[in-house]
């Protein structure tokens, strides 16, 4: 047992190598910084397209075996990072990757879209209790692009956050937790916008094809953007952890593509919308660290793992 740093930092994703397309620069930060930066994962991945050619065989509908391999795709790109603590929701496998919308897979035995709320969000309660996190990171209930794993992961800690807070829920996880600051990824969409003309401008040739803007997840207007990070000292950090998720990503310096092939920039400021805070924030400006306006007594340490 030991305790944890004062400023402690929890996300929520959906698949391996989310995390480090959304908001690697902000883990590389904070891990930097000697802030305790914990990842729940929700699933393996199992359903994601391969782009190597000589990884093809792990496909699910080849020989399978991509989720064991994204788990350890998932730690090389922790240790570039500098996190120490990802862990998956439930444990390894115990939610299955569910596919895209509307297709057979949303219903296979163990698909997460399927998991009965309360019983999954129970699962990361007893980590926001032991870890008593004071910012979590998350997608926006659309999931960011409508992705049924990304909507569920959503919904999971945004429920996992009000039962780890409630006094009446199961004491055996631990003693309640109020999440004091809960944020949503997004992305400013004249920020995209200028990214994509970049992308267009100095290297057209570097993918098959460029995405569109609206291929960005959680794009916005920048109207509901609260927080600006700069991870910039971070990017090699965060492209490096992205290149360790091989199996799923295509990094060409400050592009890459998904087994699509269409190129996409790199993030290295990341983006974010706050959507629950206590005490609320004092308004006037964006937050350029997501622990700003905590009390001296909110960043004590003393959780303990």
């Amino acid at each position: 047992m030991k305790d944890l740093p004062a400023r402690r930092l929890l996300l929520v994703h959906a698949h391996p190598d989310d995390e480090s397309i959304n908001n690697g620069a902000t883990m590389a930060r904070y891990a930097a910084e000697g802030a305790h930066v914990a990842l729940v994962t929700c699933t393996l991945g199992e359903e994601g397209e391969v782009i190597p050619p000589g990884l093809g065989h792990l496909a699910a509908d080849r020989e399978g075996g991509l989720g064991d391999h994204r788990v350890g795709e998932l730690a090389a790109a922790m240790r570039e990072l500098g996190v120490t603590d990802h862990r998956f929701l439930g444990g390894p496998g115990r939610y299955r990757d569910s596919g895209m919308m509307g297709t057979e897979q949303n219903h296979r035995p163990g698909a997460f879209w399927d998991a009965d709320l309360d019983e999954a969000a129970g699962h990361l309660v007893p980590v926001i209790r032991t870890l008593r996190p004071q910012v979590l990171i998350t997608y926006d209930p659309d999931g960011g692009y409508g992705h049924p794993d990304h909507i569920q992961a959503h919904r999971v800690a945004m429920r996992a956050a009000d039962l780890a807070a409630d006094p009446e829920y199961d004491d055996g996880a631990g003693a309640p937790h109020t999440v004091a600051k809960i944020y949503w990824n997004r992305v400013p969409r004249p920020v995209a916008e200028e990214a994509f003309a970049r992308l267009r401008a100095t290297a057209p040739a570097a993918f098959p094809g460029i995405a569109e803007v609206d291929d960005v997840p959680g794009v916005v207007d920048e109207g509901e953007i609260t927080a600006e990070i700069d991870g910039s000292a971070h990017a090699a950090a965060k492209t490096a952890a992205m290149r360790a998720h091989a199996t799923q990503i295509a990094v060409d310096g400050p592009f890459f593509a998904l087994s699509n092939d269409l190129g996409q920039p790199v993030f290295t400021t990341e983006y974010y919308q706050l959507v629950r805070a206590a005490p609320a924030p004092d308004g006037g400006g964006r937050e350029h660290d997501l622990f700003a306006g905590l009390p001296d007594e909110a960043l004590a340490p003393g959780a303990r793992t």
